[in-house]
């Protein structure tokens, strides 16, 4: 590409996290929805001249929705990756700064770097005047992902929900999409004060529940979420030592569909509108922070 007069050139994008039905690890196949958190990306690029200054990374977090202070650092690792890996693609000579803001809780199993990487990748295509199909997106910030290590599969699914939106189930070893549904609801997030970084996982008993969490998969398959996502989060609660009262108080209360997301810390519930308000007075009494969103489907 060529830049007019050696201007800067800008880019912008936006991509949502999502949260967790089937959770990939233990089979490598999962099931999430898309929520309505965003992740902005924005990207200045200048062409490349002389002694080559790379990528910087900066990495905002407000304490305002994300539910983390302002002031601590993060690994920008990945979204520089994603920025790069565009760059090379396209044979564009840059160097310049990819700057990300998110209301999405970090290391909280609600897919912030799945998000991160779509929209630094969408951002930087938007830089530089190119598309992509959304599925080679998704896969351009999984192996980005992978690349530098905040992955155990790769989260395709997590990638998919959040580029995507709506239902999706995926093979996350072959990166395919199986099935997207949209689907409306609302959606309640249990925030205990721990963080839980998914390169830290205990992935030996992750498969040790193998065979039920594919029966899970399964349910996913046939449309029956909701069961699916409770099945899956008592069994990853069990698995990697997270406490099953968040998820039994909502389903004493009627709800039909809760899950650890992720590999946690959060808990997400798929909920009907009169039963937001049970269910967040129910889980603000036990401490920790209580988000109402929804699923999205753009």
């Amino acid at each position: 590409m060529e830049f007019m007069q050696s201007a800067t050139i800008h880019g912008h994008a936006v991509a949502n996290g999502a949260g967790t039905i089937v959770n990939a690890i233990a089979i490598w196949k999962g099931a999430a929805f898309g929520i309505d958190l965003e992740t902005t990306a924005d990207v200045e690029l200048d062409e490349c001249s002389g002694d080559f200054g790379g990528i910087t990374g900066i990495i905002e977090i407000g304490s305002d929705g994300a539910g983390d202070c302002g002031d601590v650092s993060y690994d920008t690792a990945l979204i520089t990756r994603c920025v790069t890996m565009v760059l090379d693609r396209f044979g564009c000579q840059c160097e310049g700064v990819v700057t990300t803001r998110s209301e999405i809780p970090i290391a909280r199993g609600l897919k912030s770097s799945s998000a991160a990487a779509n929209a630094a990748t969408l951002a930087t295509l938007n830089a530089i005047g190119e598309t992509l199909p959304p599925i080679e997106v998704v896969r351009m910030g999984v192996r980005a992902a992978l690349d530098v290590g905040v992955t155990i599969t790769g989260a395709f699914d997590d990638a998919c929900a959040s580029l995507l939106g709506g239902i999706v189930i995926t093979d996350n070893r072959n990166q395919e999409l199986v099935d997207r549904i949209e689907c409306d609801s609302r959606v309640l997030i249990y925030l205990p004060e721990e963080k839980a970084f998914t390169a830290d996982t205990d992935i030996a008993r992750s498969e040790a529940i193998a065979p039920l969490v594919e029966v899970a998969y399964k349910l996913a398959l046939a449309h029956d979420f909701e069961n699916a996502m409770t099945l899956n989060g008592l069994l990853y609660c069990a698995a990697l030592g997270f406490d099953t009262e968040v998820a039994m108080r909502a389903l004493e209360l009627g709800v039909s569909g809760v899950s650890l997301s992720g590999t946690g810390s959060a808990y997400t519930a798929l909920v009907g509108r009169d039963q937001v308000k049970e269910l967040t007075s129910c889980w603000s009494e036990m401490g920790g922070t209580v988000i109402e969103t929804k699923i999205v489907n753009r």
